[in-house]
Protein backbone atom coordinates (compact mmCIF):
# COMPACT_ATOMS: atom_id res chain seq x y z
CA UNK A 1 0.00 0.00 0.00
CA UNK A 2 0.93 3.45 -1.39
CA UNK A 3 2.80 5.84 1.66
CA UNK A 4 0.11 8.47 1.84
CA UNK A 5 2.84 11.28 2.36
CA UNK A 6 3.32 10.50 -1.37
CA UNK A 7 0.26 11.55 -2.99
CA UNK A 8 0.06 11.35 -6.72
CA UNK A 9 0.36 14.47 -9.19
CA UNK A 10 -0.69 14.56 -13.07
CA UNK A 11 2.38 16.23 -13.82
CA UNK A 12 4.58 14.12 -16.45
CA UNK A 13 7.79 15.02 -17.11
CA UNK A 14 8.46 17.25 -19.77
CA UNK A 15 9.45 15.58 -23.26
CA UNK A 16 9.11 15.25 -26.85
CA UNK A 17 5.73 14.76 -27.83
CA UNK A 18 4.47 13.62 -23.95
CA UNK A 19 2.09 15.20 -21.30
CA UNK A 20 3.88 18.21 -19.59
CA UNK A 21 3.32 19.61 -16.26
CA UNK A 22 1.55 23.09 -17.74
CA UNK A 23 -0.67 21.79 -20.22
CA UNK A 24 0.78 22.37 -24.08
CA UNK A 25 -2.26 24.18 -25.87
CA UNK A 26 -2.59 23.55 -29.41
CA UNK A 27 -2.82 27.25 -30.46
CA UNK A 28 -0.27 29.16 -31.98
CA UNK A 29 0.01 33.03 -30.57
CA UNK A 30 -2.31 35.22 -32.18
CA UNK A 31 -4.89 32.07 -33.08
CA UNK A 32 -6.89 32.76 -29.66
CA UNK A 33 -8.03 29.75 -27.57
CA UNK A 34 -8.58 26.59 -28.54
CA UNK A 35 -8.61 23.04 -27.76
CA UNK A 36 -6.24 19.85 -27.07
CA UNK A 37 -6.26 16.23 -26.51
CA UNK A 38 -3.92 13.92 -25.32
CA UNK A 39 -4.16 10.07 -24.94
CA UNK A 40 -1.15 7.78 -23.56
CA UNK A 41 0.26 5.14 -21.97
CA UNK A 42 3.22 4.32 -19.61
CA UNK A 43 4.96 1.33 -17.86
CA UNK A 44 4.33 2.49 -14.73
CA UNK A 45 3.09 5.78 -13.36
CA UNK A 46 5.42 7.62 -11.74
CA UNK A 47 4.76 10.90 -9.40
CA UNK A 48 8.03 12.33 -7.73
CA UNK A 49 10.10 9.09 -7.92
CA UNK A 50 7.15 7.22 -6.37
CA UNK A 51 5.34 4.43 -7.91
CA UNK A 52 0.91 5.66 -7.96
CA UNK A 53 -0.07 2.43 -10.01
CA UNK A 54 1.76 -0.19 -7.74
CA UNK A 55 4.56 -0.61 -10.21
CA UNK A 56 1.63 -1.63 -12.97
CA UNK A 57 0.99 0.39 -16.03
CA UNK A 58 -0.76 3.10 -16.55
CA UNK A 59 -3.12 4.39 -18.97
CA UNK A 60 -4.02 7.98 -19.14
CA UNK A 61 -6.14 10.87 -20.89
CA UNK A 62 -7.35 14.67 -20.25
CA UNK A 63 -8.23 18.11 -22.93
CA UNK A 64 -7.18 21.42 -22.42
CA UNK A 65 -8.71 25.12 -23.38
CA UNK A 66 -6.31 27.81 -23.74
CA UNK A 67 -3.55 30.07 -25.49
CA UNK A 68 -0.29 31.33 -24.52
CA UNK A 69 -1.78 33.19 -21.75
CA UNK A 70 -4.05 30.95 -20.26
CA UNK A 71 -5.35 27.41 -19.61
CA UNK A 72 -8.16 24.82 -18.57
CA UNK A 73 -7.76 21.23 -18.30
CA UNK A 74 -9.03 17.91 -16.91
CA UNK A 75 -7.07 14.73 -16.70
CA UNK A 76 -7.23 11.28 -15.37
CA UNK A 77 -5.33 8.23 -14.92
CA UNK A 78 -5.42 4.53 -13.49
CA UNK A 79 -4.01 4.10 -9.93
CA UNK A 80 -3.65 1.58 -7.46
CA UNK A 81 -2.79 2.37 -3.80
CA UNK A 82 -4.28 -1.05 -2.88
CA UNK A 83 -7.37 0.12 -1.80
CA UNK A 84 -10.62 0.19 -3.29
CA UNK A 85 -9.24 3.56 -5.46
CA UNK A 86 -9.40 3.17 -9.03
CA UNK A 87 -8.57 6.36 -10.73
CA UNK A 88 -7.27 10.01 -10.19
CA UNK A 89 -8.84 12.99 -11.91
CA UNK A 90 -7.11 16.50 -12.10
CA UNK A 91 -9.03 19.40 -12.47
CA UNK A 92 -6.56 22.78 -13.01
CA UNK A 93 -6.41 26.19 -14.55
CA UNK A 94 -3.47 28.91 -14.72
CA UNK A 95 -2.07 31.63 -16.33
CA UNK A 96 1.30 31.77 -18.00
CA UNK A 97 2.74 35.31 -18.41
CA UNK A 98 5.56 36.26 -20.20
CA UNK A 99 8.70 38.38 -17.74
CA UNK A 100 11.22 39.33 -19.80
CA UNK A 101 12.55 36.20 -21.19
CA UNK A 102 11.18 34.10 -18.40
CA UNK A 103 7.82 32.26 -19.03
CA UNK A 104 6.15 31.86 -16.00
CA UNK A 105 2.91 29.30 -15.31
CA UNK A 106 0.81 30.47 -12.12
CA UNK A 107 -1.66 27.47 -11.39
CA UNK A 108 -4.08 25.79 -9.13
CA UNK A 109 -4.93 22.33 -9.18
CA UNK A 110 -7.52 19.94 -7.58
CA UNK A 111 -6.77 16.27 -7.43
CA UNK A 112 -9.84 14.20 -6.79
CA UNK A 113 -9.93 10.31 -6.29
CA UNK A 114 -12.62 7.96 -7.88
CA UNK A 115 -13.60 5.20 -5.28
CA UNK A 116 -11.99 6.36 -2.58
CA UNK A 117 -11.96 4.87 1.04
CA UNK A 118 -14.33 7.10 3.42
CA UNK A 119 -12.48 9.16 5.45
CA UNK A 120 -9.21 8.69 3.72
CA UNK A 121 -9.45 12.75 3.14
CA UNK A 122 -7.87 11.77 -0.76
CA UNK A 123 -8.91 15.11 -2.46
CA UNK A 124 -7.23 18.34 -2.17
CA UNK A 125 -5.78 21.85 -3.92
CA UNK A 126 -2.43 22.61 -4.69
CA UNK A 127 -0.81 26.20 -6.45
CA UNK A 128 1.94 25.91 -8.50
CA UNK A 129 4.22 28.74 -9.31
CA UNK A 130 6.97 27.94 -12.20
CA UNK A 131 9.29 29.34 -14.51
CA UNK A 132 11.42 28.81 -17.73
CA UNK A 133 13.66 30.25 -19.23
CA UNK A 134 15.49 29.47 -23.44
CA UNK A 135 18.66 29.48 -23.73
CA UNK A 136 19.76 28.56 -27.34
CA UNK A 137 18.58 25.01 -27.28
CA UNK A 138 18.39 24.53 -23.87
CA UNK A 139 15.80 25.42 -21.18
CA UNK A 140 16.14 25.99 -17.59
CA UNK A 141 13.25 25.62 -15.19
CA UNK A 142 12.20 26.06 -11.79
CA UNK A 143 9.37 25.27 -9.89
CA UNK A 144 7.37 25.64 -6.31
CA UNK A 145 4.10 23.11 -5.25
CA UNK A 146 2.28 23.92 -2.25
CA UNK A 147 -0.77 22.66 -0.59
CA UNK A 148 -2.27 23.82 2.97
CA UNK A 149 -3.95 20.20 3.14
CA UNK A 150 -2.18 17.98 1.44
CA UNK A 151 -3.14 14.00 0.10
CA UNK A 152 -4.50 12.21 3.53
CA UNK A 153 -4.62 15.35 5.46
CA UNK A 154 -1.46 16.27 5.61
CA UNK A 155 -0.76 20.20 6.53
CA UNK A 156 1.54 22.30 4.72
CA UNK A 157 3.11 19.93 1.63
CA UNK A 158 5.75 22.14 -0.51
CA UNK A 159 7.42 20.33 -3.58
CA UNK A 160 10.67 22.54 -4.83
CA UNK A 161 12.37 21.22 -8.09
CA UNK A 162 14.48 22.13 -10.69
CA UNK A 163 14.43 20.87 -14.29
CA UNK A 164 16.48 21.21 -17.54
CA UNK A 165 16.14 20.11 -21.62
CA UNK A 166 18.22 20.07 -24.39
CA UNK A 167 16.92 19.19 -27.76
CA UNK A 168 18.92 17.58 -30.64
CA UNK A 169 17.06 18.66 -33.64
CA UNK A 170 13.84 18.26 -34.10
CA UNK A 171 13.08 14.78 -32.71
CA UNK A 172 15.31 14.14 -29.99
CA UNK A 173 15.32 16.12 -26.43
CA UNK A 174 17.39 15.55 -23.25
CA UNK A 175 15.80 16.47 -19.96
CA UNK A 176 16.16 16.13 -16.23
CA UNK A 177 14.64 16.91 -13.20
CA UNK A 178 16.24 17.40 -9.06
CA UNK A 179 13.00 17.76 -6.45
CA UNK A 180 12.73 17.96 -3.40
CA UNK A 181 9.01 16.95 -1.39
CA UNK A 182 8.59 18.31 2.03
CA UNK A 183 5.60 18.21 4.56
CA UNK A 184 4.58 19.37 7.97
CA UNK A 185 5.53 16.03 9.70
CA UNK A 186 7.86 13.12 8.60
CA UNK A 187 8.53 11.78 5.06
CA UNK A 188 10.55 14.44 3.40
CA UNK A 189 12.73 12.77 0.75
CA UNK A 190 14.51 14.04 -2.44
CA UNK A 191 13.80 13.03 -6.06
CA UNK A 192 15.59 12.85 -9.48
CA UNK A 193 15.11 11.16 -13.15
CA UNK A 194 16.28 12.03 -16.43
CA UNK A 195 15.63 10.81 -19.81
CA UNK A 196 15.41 10.70 -23.21
CA UNK A 197 12.61 11.90 -25.63
CA UNK A 198 12.05 11.03 -28.90
CA UNK A 199 9.00 12.39 -31.77
CA UNK A 200 7.82 10.03 -33.77
CA UNK A 201 5.46 12.30 -35.76
CA UNK A 202 4.01 15.70 -34.80
CA UNK A 203 1.67 14.46 -32.59
CA UNK A 204 3.02 11.08 -31.25
CA UNK A 205 6.16 10.72 -28.91
CA UNK A 206 7.96 8.31 -26.73
CA UNK A 207 9.82 9.11 -23.76
CA UNK A 208 12.32 6.58 -21.96
CA UNK A 209 13.18 7.66 -18.14
CA UNK A 210 15.03 6.58 -15.04
CA UNK A 211 13.37 7.59 -11.75
CA UNK A 212 14.82 7.54 -8.24
CA UNK A 213 15.20 8.71 -4.58
CA UNK A 214 16.87 9.05 -1.69
CA UNK A 215 14.47 6.74 0.77
CA UNK A 216 14.43 3.54 -0.54
CA UNK A 217 13.80 2.15 2.98
CA UNK A 218 10.17 3.57 2.69
CA UNK A 219 9.19 0.38 0.73
CA UNK A 220 9.58 -0.48 -3.12
CA UNK A 221 7.82 2.21 -4.49
CA UNK A 222 10.36 4.51 -3.47
CA UNK A 223 12.74 2.64 -5.50
CA UNK A 224 14.87 3.52 -8.69
CA UNK A 225 12.99 2.49 -11.96
CA UNK A 226 13.05 3.09 -15.45
CA UNK A 227 9.71 3.69 -17.31
CA UNK A 228 9.11 3.48 -21.12
CA UNK A 229 5.97 5.92 -22.10
CA UNK A 230 3.89 6.77 -25.24
CA UNK A 231 2.02 9.71 -25.77
CA UNK A 232 -0.48 11.44 -28.43
CA UNK A 233 -1.71 15.09 -28.91
CA UNK A 234 -3.95 16.69 -30.99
Amino acid sequence: MIDRLAKPLAALTAAAGLAVAAPAVAADAGEGPAFSFNLGASTDYVFRGVSQTDEDPQVFGGVDFGDDRFYLGAWVSNVDFGDSTDAEFDLYAGFTPQVGAISMDLGVYYYGYIDAPSGSDSDYFEFKVAGSIPLGPATLGGAVWYSPNSYGGVDNATYFEVNGSYSIGEKLSLSAALGRQLFDGPGDYTTWNAGIGYALTDNIGVDLRYHDTNRHRFGKLYDSRVTLGLSVGF
